[in-house]
């Protein structure tokens, strides 16, 4: 493998089957990569984040929760403020969308410990109610 060092930027070669370079080639034209470089960072990034958040959850990162729920559905609302009222060191912020009379998006930015993140989103996306959530993740330092 040849590695050259031009502007903080190491190349590097990959060897892939034709197949799947094509197939590679467009689903990153679909997205809008201006080349492969692009979305191999992307993709070498996620996989950084992914290997992060599963091996040392003592570190810290930052993640938003979104979820979409029914707030007729019996105590939801007190048991959600609850839970977040209990983590006020973690949440960052809040947005709260009426999607319709029954049905609201509610999106959750925190930031620390990424036990206690896994933790608080379990617990909220746990509740009866919520018809759909979903923790996204990074690390600070990708």
């Amino acid at each position: 493998m040849q590695v050259i060092l031009m502007d903080m930027v190491v190349r590097t070669g990959v060897a892939l089957p034709p197949q799947l370079l094509d197939r590679f080639d467009a689903e990153i034209r679909k997205k809008g990569y201006r080349n492969r470089s692009e979305a191999v960072r992307d993709l070498v990034r996620a996989f950084l984040v992914e290997q992060e958040w599963s091996g040392n959850l003592k570190a810290s990162g930052i993640a938003s929760l979104t979820i979409i729920y029914d707030h007729h559905s019996g105590s939801f609302m007190q048991k959600m403020a609850s839970i977040q009222h209990d983590h006020p060191g973690l949440i960052r912020s809040t947005m709260h969308t009426h999607i319709d009379h029954h049905t609201c998006l509610e999106v959750i930015v925190l930031d620390g410990k990424m036990a206690q993140i896994r933790k608080l989103a379990d617990s909220i996306l746990a509740l009866k109610g919520v018809k759909h959530g979903k923790l996204v993740t990074t690390g600070k330092d990708i």
